[in-house]
This record gives structure tokens, C-alpha cells and sequence, in this order.
């Protein structure tokens, strides 16, 4: 069976599973409803327009965190990866920040930033940025030595040579970590809504739990999966078309 169908069959059998097991009373139907009461409250969300909504704010925070980890991890990634004194310098500091634990580090960003918009981007940038770095500077180092010496043998200088040789052949991996951080994007962001906001999908989330509405809280969790879900797809498809060959 081939993998794509392979995996259709994984998730409809989960699906079935999830409908009929609170219905034929293997699980408590208050506590985890039918998959099919959750696609309705979805949909009734999504009529409502409170899931639109807060699904913009979730997807606005997640996109600005992670556009500024892509900002400014790259180009400091190329340039440690290209002088290797300078990456003795800084990777093993760098290093050290990056096992900063993010959920400690929100309470601390917390108190000179205050609630808002900055806090939560911030952490976002500071979780996505590092594997985005770390996977720059080796994806640089790891650049086959016989394509720089060809490129050098055409007479290639410095600039030249990042640009036609170097950067085509570390794209993939850099490619690699863009997508896995963007799957980290969702992931702490739901978090840190949870910890201090009034919008988004983890506060609606908080909203629910509160309330003891099981239907919605499930809803705005699929949803969220959906998000994240599509955004790999995205990104997969992105990186799918790019063209990493050196030229």
C-alpha cells in the first residue's frame, strides 16, 4: 500500500474511532464528544466568526515571530558559518542562550515588555530562531569541499563563490529548519497565549476549558492541528519547488 494511501486509512480509522467511541460508551461523551458534534461546533465557530478571528490574531503572532527568527537567524547563521574564528567565538555563547527555557524566559520577557503583541512575538523569534541558526552555520560547514574547489579553479572570488556555490548548496538544510520552526511557531504560541493574552486560539482554548465546554475546546484544538497541518503542507510545497542547485 503506498504511503499516502497508507496514511488516509491511519487517519480515517482515528476518526472513525474517535466518532463511535463516545456513542457505543467506551468514553464519556461529556468529556470527549463525538468527532462529529466537534466538525459542527467548528463549523458554528467559524459562523460566528470568533474562530476566524482569533485564528488571525494566532496566525499574525506566529507569522511576525517567525519572520523576525528568519530575519535575523540567516544572515547571522551565513556569516559565523563563512569565518570560522568568529564561529569559535560566539557558537558556544550562542549555545548557552539557546537552552534558555522558553516558558521561564516568557515571565522574565514579561516584566520589561509588559502584556502585549512584543512579549509573545518575541518569544516566538527567540524559539524559532535557534534551530534556524544552529542549522545555517553547519549546513555552511558542510558544503562539499570539491564544489569550492571547482568554483575556485573558475576563478570564483569570495562573494562569487558564497553566492553560486555556498548558499545552493546550504539552502536545503536552511530549508530543513525553516519548516521545523515553523511547526515550533504554533507550538509556543498557543502557550503563551495561554499565559498572558485576551485573543488568539490558546486563550480561547483557556476560555473554553473555564467554562467546561468540551465541544468547543476540542474544535479550537483541531483547529489548531488543521493550522499547523497546513502549514507544513505549505512549506513542504515551497521547498519542493525551490531550486537548490548551484549555479
Amino acid at each position: 500500500m503506498p504511503g499516502p494511501v497508507r496514511k488516509a486509512a491511519l487517519v480515517l480509522l482515528f476518526l472513525l474511532a474517535w466518532e463511535l467511541a463516545p456513542r457505543l460508551g467506551v468514553a464519556d461523551p461529556v468529556f470527549f464528544p463525538p468527532f462529529s458534534v466537534v466538525l459542527a461546533t467548528i463549523w458554528q465557530l467559524a459562523a460566528d466568526g470568533d474562530l476566524l478571528r482569533h485564528a488571525g490574531i494566532s496566525l499574525f503572532r506566529a507569522g511576525s515571530g517567525f519572520l523576525i527568527a528568519v530575519v535575523l537567524a540567516i544572515p547571522t547563521g551565513l556569516v559565523l558559518g563563512c569565518e570560522l574564528a568568529l564561529a569559535e567565538l560566539f557558537v558556544p555563547l550562542l549555545g548557552v542562550f539557546s537552552q534558555a527555557n522558553p516558558f521561564i524566559l516568557f515571565h522574565v520577557v514579561l516584566l520589561f515588555l509588559g502584556i502585549g503583541e512584543t512579549t509573545k512575538v518575541t518569544i516566538i523569534a527567540w524559539v524559532c530562531g535557534w534551530p534556524i541558526l544552529f542549522s545555517t552555520i553547519a549546513a555552511v560547514h558542510a558544503v562539499d569541499g570539491d564544489l569550492l574547489r571547482t568554483g575556485r579553479a573558475f576563478g570564483l572570488r569570495r562573494w562569487a563563490l558564497f553566492r553560486s556555490v555556498v548558499l545552493p548548496a546550504a539552502a536545503p538544510a536552511i530549508f530543513t529548519a525553516l519548516r521545523l520552526s515553523a511547526g515550533f511557531a504554533f507550538f509556543v504560541l498557543i502557550a503563551a497565549e495561554m499565559m498572558g493574552a485576551s485573543s488568539g486560539l490558546g486563550w480561547l482554548v483557556l476560555s473554553f476549558q473555564e467554562s467546561y465546554h468540551a465541544p468547543r475546546i476540542f474544535a479550537t484544538a483541531v483547529s489548531i492541528a488543521v493550522l499547523g497541518l497546513a502549514t507544513d503542507l505549505l512549506m513542504g510545497r515551497l521547498e519542493r519547488k525551490m531550486d537548490f542547485r548551484p549555479r
